[in-house]
């Protein structure tokens, strides 16, 4: 058993960050695709598809929130469970997760009140309109109801990818997509249920993932079992683990007010097609996004658990990996966009005039892919690290301190074509955001290895 326990502090790193981040990866793409096809059935209701898809569209902000809460505890619980068992300290990982359970539960029934009662304002203020208002209230009315199980599902499914059990966590992914692929076409057509049948699918599906995921955390053979004992809330317990989850809470989160700034400003400058162009540039955005997302879950439980054990030469072989393989997923990503705009443009839209604009914003809003593998790593590492502060730091520099102000400042000094300065916003915020980040990091993490080495401060520096 003490073997099984071990294996993250012993395997070699790049068979472990092959065989944790390929299911992890795996798992992200399988969510990305299952959005899509979600949203190709709602798109092909007869007579209606158009508006419905405008509707549940205009649910994406609120169901993004929902997700950055499960991410809130799930992601910040998960890496300090991981580097308290580094340390052998599996009591205290057990008491993270029963006290992460608790909350999450909590979380849970306040949202759903909240969406329940408030879902026809939040849809407004998120730009339904009275055409596409009722599909979205809808759709919100049942989905809301499963709140407790999207939040179970996506928090506590990190606490079995932190202790390595990257297989049965992509399983977790797994069994919801499929299930919602399957459902989806039986409820929205076979019973004519429409955005309603989408949401009950969307629901039974992760009700089936949530029952999956406890399964695994209250039976024998999870590492970290969710025990009774520890459900009484702890301060020194919850309170690290939800500052640590803080800065992904804030990447999540603030996508959707990073949407409304966005549509907002493309619509005043650029009108309908500018703002449907955006919807394929996030969409795209995805496909860079959830890979290097996965990679660095699947890094994670070998830097967090190797951190714990104060092995400095293994979190910094992992992390040094990890960088490798997410520069070279965002460089490779970032030529194929650079070279073949249109068939990305493609995947999402056949309209001549929607495609032709597409093919050049995607060039621009792309720009600086090729750094994100930098961005991700770093920021992930933060995480693995229990570096709560710098990781929220990383995360509001980006989105709050350059994007969200550029997307409004960029057509102010660029006014020959205010549209693509629009555009120009995201790239100009990654650059400079990849070179903070990086500038932090560097910084951060050789004081992270000292200290785990031992090294006093004042030599940290010297030779």
């Amino acid at each position: 058993m003490n073997q099984d326990k071990d294996f993250l502090g012993k395997e070699p790193i790049g068979k472990l960050l092959l065989k944790l981040a390929l299911p992890t990866v795996t798992a992200q793409i399988i969510n990305m695709l299952y959005n899509i096809v979600d949203r190709i059935y709602i798109g092909h209701i007869p007579k209606e598809g158009a508006m419905a898809l405008t509707g549940v569209g205009v649910c994406m902000p609120l169901i993004m929130i929902v997700s950055a809460f499960a991410a809130f505890v799930g992601f910040g619980g998960a890496p300090r469970a991981s580097i308290f068992m580094g340390k052998k300290d599996y009591e205290s990982a057990e008491k993270t997760l029963g006290n992460c359970f608790i909350i999450q539960i909590i979380i849970s029934v306040l949202l759903t009140a909240a969406l329940l009662i408030w879902n026809r304002d939040f849809l407004m203020a998120f730009g339904a309109s009275e055409n596409t208002i009722e599909y979205g209230v809808a759709y919100m009315n049942i989905y809301a109801i499963g709140t407790i199980f999207v939040q179970m599902t996506l928090g506590m499914n990190a606490f079995i990818t932190a202790q390595g059990f990257a297989k049965t966590g992509m399983l977790s992914v797994l069994i919801g997509a499929v299930a919602n692929i399957v459902l989806d076409p039986i409820f929205i057509f076979g019973f004519g249920m429409g955005v309603r049948g989408a949401a009950l699918a969307t629901i039974i599906s992760q009700a089936m993932s949530c029952i999956w995921v406890l399964a695994f955390l209250f039976g024998k053979k999870t590492q970290l079992r969710i025990q009774r004992k520890y459900f009484a809330l702890e301060k020194a317990i919850f309170l690290p683990s939800l500052a640590l989850g803080l800065s992904t809470f804030i990447m999540q989160a603030s996508e959707s007010v990073i949407s409304i700034c966005f549509n907002s400003s493309l619509l005043k400058y650029g009108g309908d097609v500018a703002v449907g162009a955006m919807t394929i540039l996030t969409s795209v955005m995805q496909f860079a996004m959830l890979p290097l997302q996965g990679l660095g879950q699947g890094a994670q439980p070998i830097i967090s658990y190797n951190y714990g054990a104060k092995n400095a030469d293994r979190v910094k072989g992992a992390f040094k990996l990890l960088l490798k393989s997410s520069l070279c997923y965002s460089t490779i990503l970032w030529l194929g966009v650079m070279l073949l705009p249109g068939a990305f443009a493609a995947l999402f839209t056949s309209d001549p005039e929607l495609l032709d604009f597409t093919r050049t914003a995607l060039r621009i809003y792309m720009a600086c892919l090729l750094l994100f593998g930098i961005q991700v790593s770093c920021q992930m590492t933060f995480t693995a690290l229990g570096n709560a502060k710098a990781s929220i730091v990383v995360a509001v520099m980006r989105k709050f301190i350059l994007l969200i102000p550029l997307i409004y400042i960029m057509p102010m000094i660029f006014r020959g074509d205010q549209t693509t300065a629009v555009y120009m916003a995201e790239p100009v915020a990654d650059f400079f955001a990849v070179f903070f980040t990086a500038v932090l990091f560097t910084f951060q993490f050789k004081k992270s290895l000292n200290q785990i080495s031992g090294i006093p401060r004042a030599n940290a520096t010297g030779k």
